[in-house]
């Protein structure tokens, strides 16, 4: 069986990336800190190894979120990309998104729904915690 590439990157196209095979996690972030970081009510994430992950062309520039997060983003377009926790160091989270084909990997699941504006409703019947799954 031969490892499927599936590749993305950002809106003006300066950077593109590969990830190779199947995500460990899909999922929709409802957390404020996602939220402003990418000026939208949701996040959509996928976790994957980060040695199946690799930055094909263009320059990231990082933000650090908080002391254990880097996301990275364009500084071109701004598009955000990818989100790297300090007590995850073997992972990688890629915004859903900016994959060429964003309906490969559906979401399985929300998180941090406790953070909604009252005016956010989804009704796709997906499980949905109030912080983490981890914790719920």
């Amino acid at each position: 069986m031969t490892d499927v590439v599936t590749e993305g990157g950002c809106v003006c196209g300066a950077i593109r990336y590969h990830v190779h095979g199947q995500p460990t996690n899909s999922m929709i972030c409802h957390c404020q800190t996602c939220r402003k970081a990418a000026g939208a009510p949701v996040v959509a994430w996928l976790t994957f190894p980060f040695a199946r992950f690799s930055f094909v062309c263009g320059t990231l520039t990082e933000f650090r979120s908080s002391p254990p997060v880097v996301r990275t983003f364009c500084s071109l377009c701004g598009t955000p990309l990818t989100y790297m926790h300090a007590d995850r160091s073997t992972e990688v989270d890629v915004t859903t998104c900016t994959l060429d084909d964003p309906e490969a990997f559906p979401p399985s699941y929300h998180s941090w729904v406790s953070h909604d504006p009252r005016w956010l409703h989804f009704h796709d019947r997906l499980p949905a915690y109030k912080t983490t799954r981890q914790t719920a």
